[in-house]
């Protein structure tokens, strides 16, 4: 859009003319400069969230609404996302949207207001300590049956106190209270219920510790769902009973107590045994034991009289262990005479038996069976040896009389060469050479001097 010119007027100085996106720069520039960060607190409404990943909403009040863009960049480091009729606090810019000449805000961050920030708060805090294993039940302390003293930590003007005091004087009165005033409530409730649980562990006087506070808001309960109050509890050494509220209300300290009763009055019953109920189960408990040891005192004189009838004077069972002794004797003689017989059979049968496998009767029976084996390979030999034999000696005529010895016995030579060879021609040898003459008997090794053709 282009801008219009100034214009000189006839009784003034000239004015200065905005075209409409010069005068929206200009609002934006001033709105960004004077407001670069706010925290605006209100409902959110007309809830719109398009593909792009971007989220419009407005934000109002009893008298006023404002619009709003969270931007799909800044909502990405957040988990958290307004809902409609949700009561919330935003950091903002301020800025003029220009298209439209929309005054609006551009939200950095957001989070519930009011109760519904401390909500979060609660689960966020709840979901840590339930992680690092501060709610396991394993860690949880059981609580003595009838505690000799009960501390009670809570506000001493407070409705709780009172339930507790009249609950445990009707139940129990014997057990002694021991009252650990703190405020419940406020800036210093959370370090008074700390102050008082230390406390408690130093005095070492009370076996078991009410923490209570009568009903409220989430902002009225909220040091029962304080970070220290709930570490001071888990690690009190004492069992920590707590009555928090009524029984729809919940708070960090219950699930990190030892064990968490739905209200103050309950968190009494739950500590102090009913001392009526007590004596009922002590009556029938005498009762069943006296019955009991009337049943075995009748038992015992019974047996008494079967043992008294049973037993027998010395002088008469003398002659009775003697006439015993006597018969055993002459069994156990009889017993033995026969073992013996017995065993005596068995030796001789096993030493006939060790007899006929001695070595003597197997040494015998080897040397007949080699008897007999070499008289049968000697014939077996002999078969076998005899044609060989005459074989033998037919071949060694033949071979004597084709062998060359034969021809060296009537005064013939063999001659061979320094290689072996034979030498039949005398071309075969040369002047020097040396030539090998066998005889009948011996060897000559001569040199050629002298060659005839």
């Amino acid at each position: 859009m282009r801008e219009f010119p100034t214009a000189q007027t006839a009784n003034g100085p000239q004015r200065e003319i905005y075209t409409v996106e010069r005068l929206n720069k200009a609002a934006r520039a001033l709105l960004e400069s004077s407001f670069p960060q706010v925290w605006v607190e209100g409902e959110v409404s007309n809830l719109s969230a398009p593909g792009s990943g971007h989220l419009y909403f407005t934000l109002k009040d009893d008298l006023a609404q404002v619009r709003c863009a969270w931007f799909r960049s800044r909502r990405a480091l957040f988990d958290y996302s307004p809902a409609d009729g949700e009561h919330v606090l935003i950091r903002a810019r301020l800025t003029v949207y220009e298209l439209r000449g929309d005054f609006q805000l551009v939200v950095q961050y957001v989070e519930p207001a009011g109760e519904g920030a401390l909500r979060m708060r609660f689960e966020r805090l709840k979901q840590s300590l339930q992680t690092e294993g501060l709610f396991d039940s394993s860690r949880k302390k059981h609580l003595p049956r009838i505690p000799a003293r009960i501390g009670v930590i809570t506000s001493p003007d407070g409705a709780a106190v009172r339930d507790i005091v009249t609950t445990c004087r009707r139940r129990f009165p014997a057990v002694p209270l021991v009252i650990y005033a703190t405020p419940v409530q406020g800036e210093q409730g959370a370090a008074g219920v700390i102050r008082a649980l230390d406390l408690a562990q130093q005095r070492r006087e009370c076996d078991v510790l009410i923490l209570a506070r009568g009903g409220g808001s989430l902002e009225d309960l909220w040091v029962f769902n304080e970070e220290g109050v709930a570490r001071a509890i888990a690690n009190c050494s004492i069992p920590v009973v707590t009555g928090i509220g009524h029984e729809t209300d919940s708070t960090i300290a219950d699930f990190v107590a030892d064990q968490r009763a739905p209200t103050p009055t309950a968190s009494a019953e739950i500590t102090v045994p009913d001392a009526a109920q007590l004596l009922r189960q002590l009556d029938g408990t005498l009762s069943h034991l006296v019955n009991g040891i009337s049943r075995k005192i009748e038992q015992e004189a019974q047996r008494n009289d079967i043992y008294a009838h049973r037993l027998i004077h010395p002088t008469r069972r003398y002659p009775q262990a003697r006439h015993r002794f006597e018969m055993l004797f002459g069994r156990l003689d009889a017993a033995m005479r026969s073992a013996l017989a017995q065993n005596a059979r068995g030796l001789k049968s096993i030493s006939q038996t060790l007899v006929q496998h001695g070595p003597y009767y197997r040494l015998q029976n080897a040397a007949w069976r080699l008897q007999g084996a070499n008289q049968r390979f000697a014939s077996l030999a002999g078969r076998i040896t005899n044609p060989m034999r005459q074989r033998l000696t037919n071949s060694s005529s033949r071979l004597s009389t084709v062998s060359p010895l034969a021809t060296l016995d009537r005064g013939y030579a063999l001659v061979t060469d320094d290689k072996g060879q034979v030498v039949a021609n005398s071309t075969q040898v040369e002047i020097d050479d040396r030539v090998d003459v066998r005889l009948a008997r011996g060897q000559l090794l001569c040199r050629v001097d002298k060659i005839k053709p």
